[in-house]
């Protein structure tokens, strides 16, 4: 509880050891984080040869650089030890958790050490699993040379194309906010654009996010009973969370970062500090809009009127579009990013369950001869409106003690029912329901699993390899193999985190897999003896 007091009460769900209960750490939590330094610099050496490097970069004419990117041997050993890096750093993470099973006093010190350890490798890395940081400096340079980017691409600029930036997004207007392209401006002022250096200025502010989340996940965790040190080794110790966030240099670190700040205070009574900073994250990417309503809630305080509350509403809603209204003014940006809102990329991915079970529908529909697209099409607009509809659910009904449970909740349901998602969508909400509370149960083999995912899915899927680099199998195919061994091991090999990731040893699960289906199989006969006898009664 800070100084300003609070109206939250300790969430329902109360996973690990409640906040100020001092029990000492099991120990050895340094193997933990040197495992994942040795799997962050594993990474830091492989993206030098499948990393993103701006073709404008004097990186590519440096003797190792050339090896590592040319020659098979180069591009096959960076594959590997990029993907083995990442993995490492993946049981590193599950490893901190259980020598920090306890979660005493001293636990919060271990995973803020493992955070800046595994982090600095990474800080230093080529871009890896994506390159959108560098259409951040060819946003910069828009601004800079006095276009508006919610009007233009980066294609309209002179030797756009040695700026590193994906040609798939050349024409498109940019999605972030106002205060993002004061920054991506401030930084293409100070490097003059050169690829390397803007691409290191961009990671120390996502390292201003990520800051922003070490300092106040915990404070936010214990004003709702839950403990500090294992919310922030679940939302900001992961691997996904480091890798996006450091290696790729999202911007979204920013955003959530100033975002987590602002219900912090907001949560302790500075209602207006709060708003504003969630302000400033909606300025770098107006997604976070979703959480306004939500800061009004607490602004209402509890037990308030439904007149108040709207009142609050409106008062929230009334500051944070005023000042960004305002914040337009500067390069003559205007509000041309509430599109980013309004007008949403077109599309979708195949692993959202948007996508997915669209494809399924559209499949199955078109087998028996019918409209397969189009009905793909309504159940992921239906989808969309059901996000909606849980959010405006979550605004209206529920106790004022949960109103951020009710916030991470609503922001879950925006990205998990939407028809893309990148994967670092699911580290927007992923904070706050790590300082609401995760459950050691099916909730954590969740989280469990999807960081996997998409730790496997950006190893293979975002690999910077010339086409004419002779290898014995792509090295997309060889990233994905080597992911999925280190997967098996995690899995069964490894006694330590199988423990987390499924119960019982490899036997002892083959042997309840047999017992459950033959116990199934006992029921259905049991179930067809009955029908037969009860059909013989009738007849």
């Amino acid at each position: 509880m800070t100084a300003g007091g609070s109206h939250l009460r300790m969430s329902e769900s109360r996973p690990g050891t409640p906040a100020g209960v001092s029990v000492p750490a099991k120990g050895r939590a340094y193997l933990a984080t040197l495992e994942g330094f040795i799997g962050a610099l594993m990474m830091f050496v492989g993206s030098i040869g499948t990393g993103w490097i701006a073709n404008g970069s004097p990186m590519i004419r440096q003797p190792v650089v050339i090896a590592l990117r040319t020659e098979g041997w180069g591009v096959a050993v960076s594959t590997v030890l990029l993907t083995a890096g990442a993995m490492l750093m993946m049981r590193s993470w599950l490893r901190l958790g259980q020598r920090l099973g306890d979660w005493g006093q001293s636990s919060l010190r271990s995973v803020v050490v493992a955070i800046s350890a595994w982090s600095l490798p990474l800080l230093f890395c080529v871009p890896v699993f994506s390159r959108d940081v560098y259409a951040y400096t060819g946003q910069g340079r828009l601004v800079q040379e006095g276009q508006n980017p919610y009007e233009v691409g980066i294609s309209t600029l002179n030797n756009w194309f040695a700026l590193g930036a994906d040609p798939a997004w050349a024409e498109n207007r940019t999605p972030y906010g106002p205060y993002f392209l004061w920054l991506a401006r401030a930084v293409v002022g100070l490097t003059g654009a050169q690829p390397d250096a803007s691409v290191l200025l961009f990671r120390l502010l996502a390292g201003v996010g990520v800051l922003l989340c070490v300092i106040y996940v915990p404070k936010l965790a214990e004003l709702h009973g839950i403990n500090g040190a294992r919310a922030l080794w679940i939302s900001v110790a992961n691997p996904l969370f480091l890798i996006s966030f450091i290696a790729s240099a999202h911007n979204d670190a920013l955003m959530v970062g100033l975002a987590v700040a602002g219900v912090y205070f907001a949560a302790t009574r500075r209602y207006l500090l709060g708003i504003l900073l969630v302000t400033a994250s909606i300025g770098i990417k107006p997604i976070t809009v979703l959480l306004l309503p939500f800061l009004g809630l607490m602004w209402a305080g509890p037990g308030a009127s439904w007149p108040r509350k709207f009142l609050m509403w409106g008062a929230t809603a009334g500051i944070s579009f005023g000042v960004l209204a305002l914040s337009g003014v500067p390069y003559n940006l205007g509000i041309g990013w509430t599109w980013a809102i309004m007008d949403p990329t077109p599309g979708y991915t195949g692993y959202s369950p948007s996508g997915f079970l669209g494809q399924q529908v559209e499949m199955l529909a078109n087998a028996l001869g019918l409209p397969g697209g189009t009905l793909a099409t309504w159940l992921r607009t239906g989808m969309k409106w059901g996000a909606i509809a849980l959010v405006l659910l979550l605004m209206f009904r529920g106790d004022y003690s949960r109103a951020v449970r009710r916030m991470a909740l609503a922001f879950t349901a925006v990205v998990m029912l939407s028809p893309i998602i990148q994967p670092w969508y699911i580290l927007w909400f992923l904070p706050f329901l790590a300082v609401t509370g995760i459950r050691d149960d099916w909730q954590i083999r969740s989280l469990y699993v999807g960081v996997t995912f998409f730790v496997v899915f950006g190893a293979q899927d975002q690999l910077s390899v010339w086409s004419f680099v002779e290898l014995p199998i792509d090295a997309s195919s060889l990233a994905f193999f080597t992911a999925l061994a280190f997967t098996f091991y995690l899995l069964v090999l490894d006694v330590h985190t199988r423990k987390l990731l499924i119960e019982g040893k490899p036997l002892d699960l083959a042997r309840r897999a047999w017992q459950w289906a033959v116990e199934r199989r006992a029921e259905r006969r049991a179930d067809a003896r009955a029908a037969a006898v009860e059909q013989s009664e009738d007849s």
